[in-house]
Parts: structure tokens; sequence; C-alpha cells
């Protein structure tokens, strides 16, 4: 059985340290790499942890370098070095080519899971149509492009974290803006497609097959929500449908997915596409090789009534589990803007659906961008009553 894992920053997310005690508790020693002084750490993180190496801040590589050497020199061996978090997926991978960790997706692997262009073609050797797109140069040669696909188009950095840095552009001028004020990185072009967000959200054995299987859907886009500040909603659906869970697995196997807790993004057409499909259909958008951010794990256990950390952790430790999951139900996020004002206050809002409530908290500012200020969690046995609780959250007074 493995006996070494390196977590990387068991502090942030804040609920990560779930994945560290459910891995303790499995027989392995888990030692935490992060740049919170130890006294400051919770005590929940602390207890969850075999020893803890605090470095001044995680972008120096040199710094995180010497912390797993430290590691090794003084456990042995490193079976297993993970963040589980997107930010940090390329420096996880250049630990472990560095120091021969051969589990986890290495360097050479980086490319097709982390730029969107080469992710296409993965896409298309199983069959999932995705949208047609042009690598980001000059005005002359993006307007080509627009001509064939027709406004709007949809631009956002080739190896980018969330919306961040994702616009819609619906005119000659609004492609002149952004080619003048847009980042030094490499950008993609895609043509527009009138989608609903819905994910596969899995824990992949080393076989690559699932050991929990579940999704969520996002009636909004992310990109709005991050530019336009709107409210988040999105909620983790009761059952999986059957076509997102078979476009879910012909991915994982296209992508060589192995032990990995993943997020798989797909659009589902709102209206016909020519060149795509009919309305309905699922559409390839993204892979993400990590879990849903922030609160997610915890609103998939609420949905399924199991617990996606133990399950981690048994695949990890095991390459199986023995955790089932139990009565299933949505269980919704609605994240509340502080510039905003609402018909029913938080209080109200909470206590109304106080049976329902999970969670009721403030959202780290570092997540506020794409998950508001204000977040409540609660579970729901149908979608009519789900319904009228995102009604009931974002109704304005105004």
């Amino acid at each position: 059985m493995m006996k070494n894992f390196v977590f990387i920053s068991p502090n942030f997310p804040e609920n990560y340290w779930h994945f560290c005690r459910e891995l303790q508790g499995n027989g392995i020693n888990v030692l935490g790499i992060g740049d919170q002084p130890y006294h400051e750490l919770r005590p929940e993180v602390r207890d969850s942890l075999n020893e803890y190496y605090k470095v001044s801040t995680l972008e120096n590589y040199d710094e995180v370098y010497r912390a797993v050497a430290f590691f090794i020199f003084r456990y042995g061996r490193i079976d297993w070095l993970e963040s589980n978090n997107e930010y940090w997926l390329e420096r996880d991978a250049q630990l472990r080519q560095d120091f021969h960790i051969m589990s986890g997706w290495q360097v050479e692997d980086l490319p097709r899971i982390k730029y969107k262009s080469r992710m296409k073609e993965y896409y298309q050797k199983v069959g999932i149509p995705t949208a047609r797109y042009h690598m980001v140069d000059d005005f002359e040669h993006c307007m080509r492009f627009i001509e064939e696909v027709h406004f709007p188009v949809i631009v956002k950095p080739d190896n980018g974290v969330g919306a961040a840095h994702t616009y819609k552009l619906s005119s000659e001028d609004d492609l002149r803006t952004f080619l003048a004020t847009r980042e030094p990185v490499s950008y993609i072009m895609e043509e527009f497609i009138d989608g609903e967000v819905q994910s596969y959200d899995a824990i992949i054995d080393s076989h690559g097959e699932p050991l929990f299987e579940t999704g969520n859907r996002t009636p909004n886009s992310i990109m709005d929500i991050v530019n336009n500040e709107d409210n988040t909603f999105y909620y983790i659906l009761r059952d999986l449908p059957d076509d997102t869970r078979e476009a879910g697995r012909k991915t994982v196997k296209s992508f060589g997915v192995r032990s990995r807790f993943i997020h798989f993004e797909f659009f589902r057409l709102l209206k016909d596409h020519e060149g795509l499909g009919k309305k309905g259909q699922i559409i390839a958008l993204e892979v993400n090789m990590r879990p849903c951010g922030g609160i997610s794990p915890e609103m998939m256990n609420y949905a399924n009534s199991t617990d996606v950390y133990k399950i981690y952790a048994d695949m990890i430790a095991y390459d199986s589990t023995l955790k089932s999951t139990g009565e299933r139900a949505f269980c919704a996020f609605f994240g509340r803007r502080d510039a905003k004002h609402y018909r029913l206050s938080s209080e109200e809002l909470a206590q109304k659906y106080a049976p329902q409530m999970r969670q009721h908290m403030r959202v780290p500012e570092a997540l506020s961008g794409a998950m508001s200020n204000e977040a409540f969690i609660a579970v729901f046995p149908t979608q009519e009553a789900l319904d009228q609780f995102a009604r009931d959250a974002s109704d304005s007074a105004d």
C-alpha cells in the first residue's frame, strides 16, 4: 500500500483538509506544504497532517522543491504528490518529474489536459463534437474565421483557469478593443454555442473506471457571472443523465485518465446548431483534471448521501471503495453579491429554508469572482422546489 502522500496547499481551499483526513485515516503519511504559518492553520488541518512544511510562497518553485526533498530525506520515497487544484496542476507535474514520482500527470501529459485547443482532438477521437476555433493572431485572420462562424464569438486563454479573461465579442469594434487590450498570453477564439453547461464529475480508479459519478448544471454562463458580477447559481443533479454519463466515460478513456477526481464540462445545446447537433445534444467544452472547485465536494456529499473525500482516499489507498451512495437529491448553491439588494434578506432566506439549508457562509475573497460573496447551500427532493428557492434567493428588492 502507498506510504507517503505530499499534499500541496492543504489549507486552501478551506475544505480540502477533508482529503488529508481521509487519506490519513487509510494509514497514509500525509505531508503538507503550504504558505500559512503552522500555528495559524485550523486545528482540523493540523490534525489531518503527519507533518507540515511552511514556505514563504507556493509560487517559489525552489522553496517547494526543497520541501519535497526534505520529506524524502525524512520519510523516504514519495508515492503520490497532489494539490487537487487547477492552479497548481503544472507545478504538481514538474515536481513529480523532478522527483520521479510516477503516479499522477507528468509534464509530457500537460498539453492535452491544460490547453483548450489540444483537448479538441481527444474529444473528436470518441465522436464528441467540439466548437470550431481559431488561435487568435491579427484582426484580418480573426475576421476570416468570424466570417465563417459569424458573431458572436468567445475568446479565452488557451491555458486558463475558470472564466478569467474570457469575453464574448459581438462586433468588429469588440474585436479591435480585445486585440488592443488582451493579456500577453495565447488566446483561443471559438464559435458561440447557445448551450447550458452541465458537468460530469467522477472519481476514477487506476483502470480508468468510475468509483463514483455525479454531475452539476449551471443555468447561467460562468463568463457572465464573472464579467457582469451576477448571482451565482448551480446545482448538483439528483440523477446524472445517461448521455452525460456516456460522454464523460468516453472522455475519460480518450484522455487516459487514471486515479483522479475529475470535473468535465459539456454544453447541452439550447437550440439546433448547424454542424454540431440538435437541441438537447451534448457538446464538449473542456476537461478539468481536478475536483469541481470550492464547496462542490460537500454538495456532492449532500446530494448523494455519501463522502467523496473517503471515496477519493480509498481510490488512492486501495484502488477501490466500499463507500456507497444513499438517497439522492438536488443540492443547490446560490451565491449573492454584497452590492445587490434582495427582496428577502439573508436572515429571512435562511429562516424560510432552514429545513433544507446545509450551509450558509461567506465566500473567501479569492473565490468571490465566480462564487459571489455570500453562499447558501440547500437540498431539495424535486426540481420544482429547487426552482422556487432560486427565485426567492434572486428576487431583487428594487
